[in-house]
């Protein structure tokens, strides 16, 4: 076999990967607050992208001419300003109170050292607290968030005056998590602090009298049991209630009946006294902070009674390239170092801007088709909601499904009947048993909720009823399928709803 050497033209196609590419892929499925922080990365970093907020705190007022001076008052300003300003007496007169009230800039005529107040001393204006400081900040005396650990100290100190009980107190309060319970093995502790394992157990009993009630137990029996001790309701039949609260969960009062040898009516107030007690205790000092939606999208009905689909742009970060910078820089760049980095800069710059108009695009688009599919649930409600998946989205505005899936992302849409996630609109179907149009899983579950809600005491419905109510509706739906969502919905079983109702209208009888 002779080898030859030939050249070949060949044409072929690929997708490539670009880090552009990859930087519109990442904006897309980031949520507000992933991308804002992303953007202030990119801010730190390239030196020609910029804000284009409005002007800084600092900036001067509008009423100020270019050259920084104020404007002289105009005739309307009112009567004492056609005043001589050099007038002290005049204006003195006029107000009936010294100038330096009315002017605070003006110079005051000298006073005896000896009459300034007694207030102003001379380390009055040191420290952060002076009273020359510009930055006067009055956030500065508004109180420290307080949480439950300082609050348990607090109580500590005036608890306990042994130091060692005192260590082991608050090596304690250190292991009580938010809800108020303690995380540490007792055993653990006192193998660590070396101490005797009564004397562990004698400072959480110590612990455990402190506010709020029911801090720093080991588990939700004990917590409760404090609470009631607090209430001085623990007796014999409430300690064999909190004994069983599995029996509870499962809502079985006959069970309960017999543990705790009372009838029908006095179970039902002991467990509406459980109900009423606080199973996380710590969380009113809770110091974790709760960030609200944020929603991309606002949708609200127009006059036509169509729908206005539009952006929130508090939510997109509003930069631009600062091209002037840049012709000025470029010019004093000398080496091939600096000439590189600087249109590196440009590009990035330039391709971050057009990613984020990308996905501003991408999101509304995407979001007006979803509103477009889902007209019936935003002017009837949940129950007109109508199945939908990514491919119809995607084939109605020309766009791959993994692009819809990565806008739906993490991303809220506002509306007149609260705020929902994207995804929330993208629901499996339910065949209709008359061969119409199919149902919504969403929708099916809503009217499932709907049946139990309205049933009676005495007509509770079970899962084969409900079957039947959806059919006679026109929902093809299995039994399996019905005690699906009604475990997703916590909602009990009928026998559970059964026995509750019972004892609710025998308590109330």
């Amino acid at each position: 076999m002779a080898l030859t050497q030939r050249l070949e033209f060949r044409q072929s196609q690929a997708l490539v990967m670009t880090p552009q590419l990859m930087q519109a892929i990442k904006l897309l499925q980031l949520s507000n607050l992933d991308l804002a922080a992303y953007v202030e990365g990119e801010l730190e970093r390239n030196p020609l992208l910029e804000r284009t907020e409005g002007p800084a705190d600092g900036a001067a007022p509008s009423d100020a001419n270019p050259n920084g001076h104020a404007e002289a008052p105009t005739e309307e300003a009112g009567d004492w300003a056609k005043s001589d300003v050099n007038g002290s007496a005049a204006i003195e007169d006029s107000f009936d109170t010294p100038i330096e009230n009315v002017f605070p800039d003006a110079e005051a005529p000298a006073r005896p050292a000896q009459s300034e107040p007694a207030a102003y001393s001379e380390w009055a204006s040191v420290g952060s607290g002076g009273r020359d400081d510009a930055d006067y900040n009055l956030e500065a005396f508004v109180s420290a968030e307080r949480t439950l650990a300082d609050h348990l100290a607090e109580q500590l100190s005036l608890a306990v005056a042994d130091p060692a009980r005192r260590i082991i107190g608050q090596h304690l309060i250190d292991s009580v998590d938010e809800a108020g319970y303690l995380a540490a093995d007792l055993a653990g502790v006192a193998e660590k602090l070396g101490a005797p394992h009564s004397e562990i157990e004698a400072v959480l009993a110590i612990l455990q009298g402190f506010d709020p009630p029911g801090v720093c137990a080991r588990n939700l029996s004990e917590c409760l049991t404090i609470q009631l001790r607090e209430r001085d309701r623990f007796d014999p039949a409430m300690q064999a209630l909190v004994a069983h609260l599995d029996l509870v969960a499962r809502r079985d009062f006959a069970a309960l009946r017999r543990f705790c040898g009372v009838d029908d009516a006095d179970l039902a107030d002991m467990i509406s006294e459980i109900r009423r007690l606080n199973p996380k205790p710590g969380l009113a000092f809770g110091s974790s902070v709760v960030q609200p939606i944020v929603p991309d999208v606002f949708v609200r009905a127009a006059q036509d009674g169509s729908w206005v689909v539009e952006l929130n742009s508090d939510t997109l970060p509003k930069v631009l390239v600062n091209q002037s910078y840049y012709s000025k820089v470029s010019k004093t760049a000398k080496g091939d170092n600096d000439k590189s980095y600087l249109a590196d800069c440009l590009q990035t710059a330039t391709w971050l801007i057009r990613a984020l108009d990308q996905r501003a695009k991408t999101i509304l688009k995407v979001s007006t088709e979803i509103v477009r599919q889902q007209d019936a649930f935003f002017a009837h409600g949940v129950q007109f909601l109508r199945p939908l998946n990514l491919k119809t989205v995607a084939d109605a505005i020309g766009m791959h499904e993994s692009t819809v899936s990565r806008v739906t992302a993490n991303k809220y849409m506002a509306t007149s009947r609260g705020i929902f996630e994207l995804k929330y609109f993208f629901t499996s179907s339910i065949a209709a048993s008359d061969g119409g149009e199919a149902h919504s899983a969403e929708a099916v579950r809503h009217r499932i909720k709907q049946l139990i809600d309205a049933e009676a005491a005495e007509d509770v419905l079970s899962d084969d009823t409900i079957v039947e109510r959806l059919r006679e509706a026109g929902i093809d739906i299995a039994r399996r399928t019905v005690a699906k969502y009604r475990e997703a919905m916590r909602i009990p079983s009928s026998v559970q709803r059964r026995r509750e109702k019972q004892a609710l209208a025998s308590a109330g009888s």
